[in-house]
């Protein structure tokens, strides 16, 4: 007999598996002679292990946290790759990295939460249901959000759990990275296809906002769950519903600002006045912050199976699966630099960006920092 744990799970992957295979994808555009807008060259490399999850790379000052499948959680100095400290918690992970600077927590394929202090193991604690959103780790605690939509709060020092926060929604759910994040002194949280405010202390609801409404005649329709990462610019936040909206909110009133349709699986990124998304037919496009208009659409690198991209002050930087991170202008969409990862794999993680080094992790562990020569 299959346990409704179990079914959970199957659920997850029937519904990836129905979204990679719904119909014949059309040949990705040519990419044509390389841009030469923009040099890029590489600082560093850095070698972590396969990673075959949804990581985040979470960035302290000039500390980098990671983590690979095998269960090997890493940070490192952003200046030049090396090892700050690098631990194994002896078991394969379904989530990570949450980290402050001091304590680093994981979710294991086991349904254990994990956390690290300074290199050393310091709590292990049980969950209910799968974790594949990496935990957040802020205001000495731990909050995780699990797979069956309940939020949870951990003291990060004794691991003690402080509160647990469980409401129905959808029977499925994504098997990747959702909305975790904080915002001023408010937990910000994807659940089904809502931003919800939460009180950190105890995990009340202080707003709720839907971006998308579930549709359909089935399950697998009617899922529009939130997807990370998230674009931020001081209160206001913005967020993907899988394959069905985009929208943004004001965390400090709890109002939505705007939410438009769109067709994508990855998150967003934010910059300046404007949100800049990846669509599922490779299309990017570029979305006025206070309102949602349309600012661009780029069409060059359309069917290319692209990933959630980063906003710098120089170039939207856009990762495709089949292993090159493009460089695109964020004022009009046109290709300024391409670079190839190391191995030529898909990104584990979005790129992120350290000072003036963006930092990206692939598939098969390689971690590179990139520069934009002046």
């Amino acid at each position: 007999m299959i346990s409704p744990r179990s079914l959970i799970v199957l659920a997850m992957a029937l519904v990836l598996a129905a979204c990679s295979s719904s119909g014949k994808r059309p040949q990705p555009v040519e990419l044509g002679a390389e841009p030469q807008a923009l040099k890029v060259e590489s600082s560093w490399r850095a070698s972590l292990g396969a990673v075959g999850f949804s990581l985040q790379t979470r960035v302290v000052g000039e500390q980098l946290a990671l983590a690979s499948s095998d269960g090997t959680v890493l940070v490192l100095n952003a200046q030049n790759g090396s090892d700050v400290w690098r631990q194994s918690v002896g078991t394969p992970l379904s989530a990570g990295v949450g980290f402050d600077g001091r304590w680093a927590s994981v979710i294991t394929r086991d349904n254990e939460l994990v956390t690290l202090e300074q290199g050393r193991i310091l709590w292990r604690q049980r969950l209910n249901a799968q974790g594949f959103t990496p935990p957040l780790v802020a205001g000495n605690r731990v909050f995780v959000l699990a797979g069956d939509r309940s939020v949870q709060a951990f003291d990060a020092q004794s691991g003690r759990r402080l509160w647990t926060q469980q409401r129905a929604g959808e029977p499925l759910a994504l098997r990747q990275a959702g909305v975790l994040e904080p915002v001023g002194n408010t937990l910000v949280v994807g659940l089904s296809g809502k931003l919800v405010g939460m009180d950190p202390l105890n995990g009340s609801s202080r707003w709720e906002v839907p971006l998308a409404t579930p549709r359909g005649t089935n399950d697998i329709e009617r899922l529009v769950d939130l997807v990370g990462p998230m674009g931020r610019l001081g209160n206001v936040v913005c967020a993907r519903a899988f394959q069905a909206a985009v929208g943004c909110v004001d965390a400090a009133r709890g109002n939505l600002l705007w939410s438009k349709t769109a067709n994508g699986q990855v998150g967003l990124t934010a910059l300046a006045d404007a949100v800049y998304s990846s669509e599922a037919d490779g299309s990017l496009l570029a979305w006025r912050l206070d309102n949602g208009e349309r600012i661009w659409s780029g069409e060059h690198l359309r069917w290319r199976h692209l990933g959630a991209p980063l906003a710098t002050p120089r170039a939207l930087l856009v990762p495709d699966r089949s292993g090159l991170l493009h460089f695109v202008s964020p004022k009009d969409g046109s290709l300024l630099a391409r670079v190839r990862f190391e191995g030529g794999t898909a990104l584990a993680a979005p790129p992120v960006l350290v000072g003036s080094s963006i930092v990206t992790v692939s598939r098969t562990g390689q971690v590179q920092a990139w520069r934009i020569a002046d």
